[in-house]
């Protein structure tokens, strides 16, 4: 797995602005080549470019894994056709989450297994997302913050987290997961995590102004270089 520093449109809070999983990114307009080389060759990924409910914090409003990319009701009508389309080619969904929610990226935590959703997502909404993305859905807070998504970042093996979770929490965290968590920041304090890193299988990108240190406790955390 490979680590690459990055800023996105000269901004270091690059997981604002892309969500990945394995296969795919989603990018919005605008991006350098530069930009899109590192992304695509780091993370092993194809890049899907749009705006999403015509802004380009992608990151924020999308949230998703291998089998499904969840989208807010508010997605304009020609991005999510673009993107149902464009997904289905890689055996992708797409599902608009019907919730008054529509930062998708802040109250979703999830990979191929499991889905830590916010408590104040609508019941019937957690029901669907079990069916659509293929995961057990544990509606969680962490912290006491109703944000898991903006709160941890995690792949199919590892995973970091704000620094200030208890040791109490990371332990259940672990168990459910299935594997450890390393408490890290970004971007030289950030302890919101996912505002500066995206990572899949294959590698992880860090804002630019991740410091070593930082950098040492994300690989530890998400198996990078193993």
């Amino acid at each position: 797995m490979a680590l690459n520093r990055l800023s996105i449109l000269g901004n270091p809070n690059i997981g604002v602005y892309v969500f990945v999983n394995d296969t795919i990114a989603i990018v919005p307009p605008g991006l350098t080549e530069n930009e899109k080389k590192m992304i695509m060759e780091t993370l092993n990924v194809e890049l899907l470019e749009t705006k999403i409910a015509g802004t380009i914090i992608n990151g924020i409003m999308v949230a998703g894994n291998n089998n499904a990319v969840i989208v807010p009701r508010n997605i304009l009508d020609e991005e999510l056709e673009y993107l149902s389309s464009t997904l289905k080619k890689y055996g992708i969904n797409t599902h608009v989450l019907e919730s008054r929610h529509t930062a998708l990226g802040n109250i979703i935590l999830m990979n191929d297994k499991v889905c830590l959703l916010s408590p104040s997502v609508e019941e019937h909404e957690a029901k669907r997302i079990e069916d659509i993305a293929g995961v057990e859905v544990v509606r969680k807070t962490i912290m006491g913050l109703s944000i898991p998504g903006s709160l941890a970042v995690i792949t199919n093996k590892g995973g970091v987290i704000h620094p200030d979770v208890s040791d109490e929490e990371l332990s259940e965290l672990e168990s459910l997961l299935g594997f450890s968590l390393e408490r890290a920041t970004v971007n030289s304090g950030i302890p919101f995590i996912k505002t500066g890193l995206i990572a899949n299988k294959y590698g992880a990108l860090v804002g630019e102004l991740t410091t070593g240190p930082e950098i040492m406790r994300i690989q530890r955390g998400l198996g990078v270089g193993d």
